[in-house]
């Protein structure tokens, strides 16, 4: 490709990501050459204020039309842009938890390379919004997946941080070498990278033995990526992972990480397993005879979530299988495949951000100050602090899912698309049970925090960060549970219901 074909293509439409890149690159020349005595946070706030310079230009960019360059393995398309859009909110929350990290455990000397290790995470998750090909798509994982591995184990000194570290690498690079296995199928099969024309070549596929190859790739890399979103029966990382992590880390993973894993799963099976034919031209596709078996993950992985974390005394153990357990909850949504299953997966994916990402915010708080994780610690919180006792309430409530929270809407439209279209009646009724059952050890901790007297009467200073943090999740979780439709309407509006996702 010559210099002349290079300056023809669109580069803004890569703008946020170059912003992105842009401001890792100076934070890691200014954690290089600042003294070690200095405070690294201010390269915390100089993180946040790129990531709102590439919020700032997504948003600039919604009503544009669809973009693609570099031979269409970059594209900037509505799906790219709204969820970008919760990308890059989620990391600016998670970065104003990070400046307000005081660790006891002597990993301040490592707060420099914290912050830029996020950004790196950050890119390859934006990456992966806007990947037109199985080679970008990759990139973007791995880059999100090496940076989570090295963040999760940054607290060198502990064994907890260390353990988390080594079986997230190992199950990290299992799940890789699956997914690369199934994605070699695809290639094998069509010859090229690209997913427009993987696309087309599969809508005519007739051989039987080809659906049949087509089949084991769906399955591997289904299953490959489902450990990436802590879908049961592969799970077994994320408890660990989640405790040993550090706060602000556990955080990234439980949602930003999360986004990213439903994002490369809708651009793979969507783009590949949606067209391809299963028993020759006019035929369903793949993706319609494997519901079933996407029912059974997302079935497996509810009930598996909510019934474990009943019996959790360390609240971020118990909140990395809530974590499951809400994976569970949008893999019904793409399980239903119906018209408004965009919709329930930005929307949920939306309020879920929101509500889990305030609740770590008085997580991190409250282990800093009593220095464990047990549930048992939140005793009494109401006395101690009644601003972070209502706020954690009301975020419960909303995992819970009770109405006039943003949590209720969210399993309102997955539970509605259910039915729309082809009836799901099992797995409506399993997600009603066990959001029942989630009841128990969400309602668990509001006991401890309102209705259990404080063995310690001392009072919480709640810092900068973790305040800012707390406000916008409180009122978006109640503005998103009272008024819907500011979310969904501006998602309707500027992102053409993501017609031009296969265009």
């Amino acid at each position: 490709m010559d210099i002349k074909a290079l300056e023809s293509f669109n580069w803004g439409a890569m703008t946020p990501e170059f912003i992105i890149v842009g401001v890792a690159a100076v934070l890691t020349l200014l954690d290089l050459f600042m003294p070690k005595n200095q405070d690294r946070r201010i390269l915390g706030w100089i993180g946040i204020v790129g990531i709102f310079a590439a919020l700032i230009s997504v948003m600039g960019m919604i009503d544009q039309g669809t973009v693609s360059i570099l031979n269409d393995t970059f594209r900037l398309d509505g799906f790219g842009k709204a969820f970008k859009v919760l990308l890059l909110v989620g990391a600016a929350l998670v970065m104003f938890l990070a400046v307000s990290y005081e660790p006891k455990d002597g990993m301040k000397e490592y707060h420099g390379e914290f912050f830029y290790l996020f950004l790196t995470a950050l890119l390859g998750a934006m990456v992966m919004t806007s990947s037109g090909d199985l080679i970008t798509l990759f990139i973007g994982l791995e880059l999100l997946s090496i940076s989570s591995y090295i963040l999760a184990g940054m607290r060198k000194r502990n064994d907890a941080s260390n353990e988390s570290a080594m079986k997230y690498v190992i199950n990290g690079g299992i799940s890789t070498a699956i997914t690369l296995f199934g994605m070699s199928y695809v290639y094998g099969l069509t010859g090229t990278t690209n997913l427009l024309s993987i696309a087309g070549q599969l809508q005519s596929l007739a051989d039987g033995q080809h659906v049949y190859l087509l089949g084991l790739a769906f399955l591997m890399i289904f299953v490959g990526l489902s450990f990436k979103l802590a879908a049961a029966p592969y799970h077994m990382w994320a408890p660990d992972v989640y405790q040993g992590a550090p706060t602000p880390v556990t955080a990234f993973l439980s949602v930003v990480s999360k986004t990213a894993g439903f994002v490369i799963v809708i651009r793979i099976l969507l783009s590949v397993f949606g067209v391809a034919a299963s028993e020759g031209p006019g035929s369903a596709p793949i993706l319609y005879k494997m519901q079933d078996y996407i029912s059974f993950i997302a079935a497996a992985t509810m009930i598996i979530g909510n019934v474990v974390a009943l019996k959790q005394t360390n609240i971020k153990r118990m909140f990395a299988y809530s974590s499951i357990a809400h994976a569970g909850y949008i893999l019904v949504a793409f399980a239903s495949m119906n018209f408004i299953m965009f919709d329930a997966i930005w929307f949920y994916l939306l309020a879920y951000l929101f509500m889990n990402l305030g609740a770590f915010a008085v997580i991190q708080l409250v282990s800093e100050k009593t220095g464990t994780e047990r549930i048992a610690d939140y005793a009494g919180l109401y006395r101690r602090s009644p601003v972070l006792a209502v706020a954690m309430g009301i975020l419960l409530v909303s995992l819970a899912g009770f109405p006039g929270t943003a949590g209720f809407i969210g399993k309102l439209n997955i539970f509605i698309g259910t039915f729309a279209g082809e009836s799901h009646y099992v797995l409506a009724s399993i997600m009603i049970a066990t959001t029942v059952i989630s009841y128990f050890y969400y309602f668990g901790v509001m006991t401890q925090i309102f209705f259990r007297p404080a063995a310690d009467e001392s009072k919480f200073n709640i810092p900068f960060g973790i305040l800012v943090v707390l406000i916008v999740a409180v009122v978006a979780s109640v503005l998103f549970g009272v008024a819907p439709n500011l979310a969904l309407d501006f998602l309707h509006n500027h992102f053409n219901q993501f017609a031009d996702f296969l265009q």
